[in-house]
């Protein structure tokens, strides 16, 4: 369930009035995504998204993730285009939350897609870096190298508590990803939260890129390896080479990666793996036992941080 704030009707009326979407027709609660509280809002005009931005997202950060959605749009990308009020404004508030109006993209997301959706969202992800270069705002990745080693510190000796010996392990891992982190390659802004989940398809055909709350300014290829771990691992935690091969042919007939690139996916894609790994880890060990929404399993990222710390070179991607 993801309504953590409920809207009654009155509250909402008062906020509509505000803009020019016609008569509600319905008003849902969407139970999906962990950090918003999201409604579908069907109207006599048409169908709508609003989301409550609740605690867990820095106010601040909010006109940045409206002007990347706004302008990827502009230029022709399948994501959701913020809705203006009558006076202009986009961020708004409601229930004592910033929120905001999104417009509705048709399809359905896939637990473990076909080789043809990683092809399409290899194409899709190369297509939001080359048109995100020119948007004005940035934002630095919170979540991004620095930040992994303070969320170990903050676990401490409690992640012994899911697997034997794992602060250590884990920290060892750490000091090997850091070490051998790139410095060099391109950066600019990425989704870097990019899993199925976020990616609507109708068919195989892609229809819509969604949930852009973490986006910001990192390496791209980071955002390469972000993908390949979360669209490329099969129910048993095998790495599936056909997939990675086709999100990475996708990718590259629209944005070629360099060789220093190329070389540097194992440790961006380790790196992506503790990233997800340490995130979860917190969660696990901190959320609630009666909280809305239960915390995924951090040794899932593990199992595939496992795996990039084994390969022998980027042929086990998929590269020629």
């Amino acid at each position: 369930m993801a309504v953590y704030t409920t809207v009654d009707d009155l509250a909402l009326a008062r906020f509509l009035s505000a803009y020019d979407l016609g008569d509600v027709r319905s008003f849902a609660g969407i139970a999906e995504g962990v950090e918003n509280s999201n409604y579908l809002l069907r109207t006599t005009k048409a169908h709508y998204i609003l989301t409550l931005y609740e605690k867990r997202v820095d106010a601040h950060d909010l006109p940045f993730f409206m002007e990347v959605m706004t302008h990827l749009a502009s230029k022709g990308m399948s994501c959701p285009l913020p809705v203006a009020a009558r006076d202009g404004s986009i961020l708004r508030e409601l229930m004592d939350r910033p929120c905001a109006i999104f417009s509705f993209l048709d399809g359905t997301s896939s637990r473990y897609p076909n080789r043809s959706k990683c092809r399409a969202l290899g194409q899709s992800l190369a297509e939001l870096h080359l048109n995100a270069t020119d948007i004005n705002r940035n934002r630095q990745n919170a979540l991004g190298p620095v930040s992994w080693q303070p969320l170990l510190d903050s676990v401490g000796q409690r992640a012994n508590e899911i697997a034997p010996k794992m602060q250590n392990m884990a920290q060892d891992r750490l000091n090997s990803i850091l070490s051998a982190w790139p410095q060099d390659l391109p950066r600019g802004i990425i989704h870097a939260d990019l899993f199925p989940n976020n990616v609507l398809f109708i068919g195989d055909n892609l229809t819509g890129v969604i949930d852009f709350y973490f986006a910001c300014e990192d390496i791209l290829a980071y955002d390469v390896g972000i993908c390949l771990n979360s669209w490329c691992f099969e129910a048993d935690g095998s790495f599936n080479l056909t997939k990675s091969r086709a999100l990475i042919r996708g990718y590259q007939a629209v944005r070629p990666l360099s060789e220093a690139e190329i070389a540097a996916i194992p440790v961006l894609a380790a790196g992506s793996a503790m990233r997800f790994f340490l995130t979860r880890l917190y969660d696990w060990l901190h959320t609630p036992k009666d909280a809305l929404v239960s915390p995924k399993d951090p040794m899932e990222y593990w199992a595939i941080l496992r795996f990039h710390q084994s390969v022998s070179g980027v042929g086990a991607y998929g590269f020629d």
